[in-house]
């Protein structure tokens, strides 16, 4: 294995403003680690890259604003954490500086950091196949490296001048259950034979507000039809209980945990799921689910004139089709949801189906190692820098 000599001290500055970022971040650096063990890691992430020695300046929860009124309203104070991030850069200078996702913010500072002179590689690609296409001219300005991990965004990128590496998809390391589903409902005093439904409200506040209560209404519906219907609720780590037990406490067979998410995903029947990276998590596993989706209204009127894409679920956007219904705004309440799972659920071809396409879906994410491979990219950069400051020596 290559490690990269002391010569220098050597630094990076990360941003990550979301739970996935975090967690694909975090398994960036573990790679990073076992070639360069000292390098400096700042930034602005959370629990998972600060257990991976990252120092975090300003924790991503703070960041947690989704759709478009929602970070309109919250302009203030974006624009202070951008200025404090830019004040960091210039005080540090990092010697690269990965960005993750979180595009909004993200390009600006990319913008801050060529002014610097500082590199930048962008790790998980703005999802300009949806909107906003026109920013693949500033990318092209301002990225140095971009490394993507859908495989439909190597040529996209290529071909408007991009310098880019598709990697695959880190998921497809991260996501691992071990048990069986016997033993994990029995663990949790449920019955093994009973049907299970994952409850999975999403990772930041307002979504858990916004969907919890219609999965827990359709949950008491389908409890009607379905004889010993049990079900678990996924707590995000960085949320209290007191989010989610005011509406479950009074519900039975439905339990609320937390870090046992992909087992509650696996052991389950079906899933009820907020959009986002959750729902490439289930199809790793080929649980059958449903995705929900709800924000503000204005929002939401926004995105219609902007999106370019027919599909909201990233399940459905890489399959090319709808293979897993989606339950938008008004639609994603609890007797609409409700009809949907019953439906699916007396349907055994269609859960067939449904399983047999989400594993496509799995193997176009490419193979495994993907966080080992983007951590090649990084280091090569960072030998980059380390041959220019010893002058090739």
């Amino acid at each position: 294995m290559n490690r990269m000599p002391n010569t220098q001290s050597h630094s990076v500055m990360w941003v990550a403003g979301e739970p996935s970022g975090d967690l694909h971040g975090a398994a960036l650096i573990e790679k990073l680690r076992m070639k360069a063990p000292e390098i400096d890691c700042f930034g602005i992430g959370g629990d998972r890259m600060a257990d991976e020695g990252v120092e975090i300046c300003r924790h991503m929860r703070d960041m947690a604003f989704m759709g478009f009124w929602e970070v309109i309203r919250h302009l203030p104070f974006i624009r202070r954490v951008f200025r404090e991030m830019r004040t960091l850069m210039k005080k540090r200078r990092p010697d690269v500086l990965v960005l993750i996702d979180y595009p909004g913010f993200n390009l600006r500072l990319a913008a801050m950091a060529k002014r610097f002179r500082i590199p930048v590689m962008y790790y998980i690609s703005p999802q300009i196949w949806a909107w906003g296409a026109h920013r693949i001219k500033k990318i092209r300005r301002l990225v140095d490296q971009m490394v993507v991990i859908f495989p439909f965004e190597e040529d996209l990128y290529r071909s408007a001048g991009v310098n880019v590496r598709f990697v695959g998809h880190p998921l497809k390391d991260q996501v691992r259950v071990s048990g069986s589903s016997w033993s994990f409902l029995r663990q949790h005093g449920f019955e093994p034979r009973a049907t299970t439904l994952a409850l999975l409200p999403g990772s930041r506040q307002h979504e858990v507000a916004g969907l919890l209560p219609a999965m827990v209404d359709a949950f008491v519906r389908l409890q009607k039809e379905i004889p010993n219907l049990q079900g678990f609720v996924g707590k995000a780590a960085s949320l209290s209980e007191n989010t989610y037990l005011p509406h479950i406490k009074s519900i039975p067979r439905l339990k609320l945990l937390e870090n046992e998410t992909y087992e509650i995903m696996a052991h389950a029947d079906f899933a009820l799921a907020a959009s986002g990276t959750a729902t490439l998590e289930i199809a790793i596993l080929e649980t059958p689910m449903v995705i929900l989706y709800r924000i503000s209204p204005v929002s939401f009127f926004i995105a219609r004139h902007l999106v370019r894409i027919d599909h909201i679920g990233l399940v459905n956007i890489i399959a090319g089709k709808e293979i897993v219904p989606e339950l938008l705004q008004k639609r994603a309440r609890g007797s609409i949801l409700s009809r949907v799972v019953s439906e699916l659920l007396s349907d055994q071809d269609r859960l067939k189906t449904m399983r047999l396409e989400l594993r496509r879906v799995s193997n176009l994410l490419g193979p495994p190692g993907a966080s080992a491979r983007a951590a090649d990219v990084l280091f090569g950069m960072l030998q980059v820098k380390q041959t220019a400051f010893t002058g090739g020596q």
